[in-house]
């Protein structure tokens, strides 16, 4: 994982452990490999167990992983103790989603008191070629001095 000296690692590792506790992503294969202050990429590999009907990554697979993106992106905006919650997000598929591995890609439009707003991206990688199959909106509400861990 790649992680930017912008964000310090206290937050950094606050991060990666609520990312660790995420049973969806375990499940998926997925990883953090980009983490800086408003940003943060996730990805997976193919598997056929991740796909729909005619072998592409499923939508679901899609939605899920820039959710997620977006979520820790946000989470990386605030501080150790705070916690996050999607309060909606839009994704629109804009191609078969072929590939070798997904990445999620979530930047931080406006991080706010409360609420915090995102942009989200996706792409496949294939044979060096990465293409753009997904981009979607995202809003979150911070949980100000609530334990990201369980409940």
């Amino acid at each position: 994982m790649d992680v930017s000296e912008d964000i310090n690692s206290e937050l950094a590792d606050y991060v990666t452990d609520s990312f660790s506790r995420q049973g969806l992503m375990r499940h998926l294969g997925a990883s953090i490999t980009e983490l800086r202050r408003g940003f943060c990429q996730l990805q997976a590999p193919y598997g056929a167990d991740l796909t729909q009907q005619h072998g592409y990554f499923h939508a679901g697979v899609t939605s899920s992983l820039v959710d997620t993106a977006g979520g820790y992106a946000g989470l990386s905006t605030y501080t150790r103790g705070d916690s996050i919650l999607t309060v909606d997000f839009t994704v629109n598929l804009l191609a078969p989603a072929i590939g070798d591995s997904l990445l999620a890609e979530a930047t931080v439009i406006k991080s706010g008191r409360t609420l915090t707003v995102c942009q989200l991206e996706a792409f496949t990688l294939k044979a060096g070629s990465r293409v753009h199959v997904a981009t979607g909106r995202q809003t979150l509400i911070r949980l100000a001095d609530t334990s990201d861990g369980p409940a």
